[in-house]
């Protein structure tokens, strides 16, 4: 089976995450965190920083590694890198998605996401969930 290795943006903004809905392909109307290939030669940092500008013409301040899932689909292998980023520069131009929402981590369950994104959402609620503990115990 073919193995697609991408990069995934969780862009973060006053306690929302961006969720941008694909506008073609087979996973039309399903919702994405924005990126894409990580082409030869490059860093997946690299990679994002590119993606994100062609998809949404902005550019990126990458803060950390959030996690790598791995995702089968029917006809490829998913290999997922996210980060979590702020918008460093420019504002959003939806370029290859159909729409986007800002959503807090509670509302991030009202969209239906793809098979490799479903993982990256589970991560940004158990790190909400430790910096709510956290904030309380101290």
């Amino acid at each position: 089976m073919k193995t697609i290795e991408v990069v995934a943006a969780v862009l973060w903004h006053n306690g929302s995450y961006l969720a941008t809905q694909r506008g073609y392909g087979e996973f039309e109307g399903r919702w994405e965190f924005p990126g894409g290939k990580i082409e030869p030669g490059e860093s997946p940092e690299e990679a994002l920083k590119r993606e994100i500008q062609e998809e949404l013409n902005i550019g990126i301040s990458i803060e950390e590694f959030l996690c790598t899932t791995e995702c089968d689909y029917p006809s490829f292998h998913l290999t997922m890198h996210s980060y979590l980023c702020r918008i460093a520069s420019g504002m959003i131009e939806l370029r290859e998605h159909k729409s986007s929402r800002w959503l807090t981590a509670s509302e991030l369950g009202k969209v239906t996401w793809l098979p490799a994104d479903i993982e990256v959402v589970e991560r940004i609620k158990e790190r909400e969930t430790s910096a709510a503990v956290d904030r309380r115990t101290k």
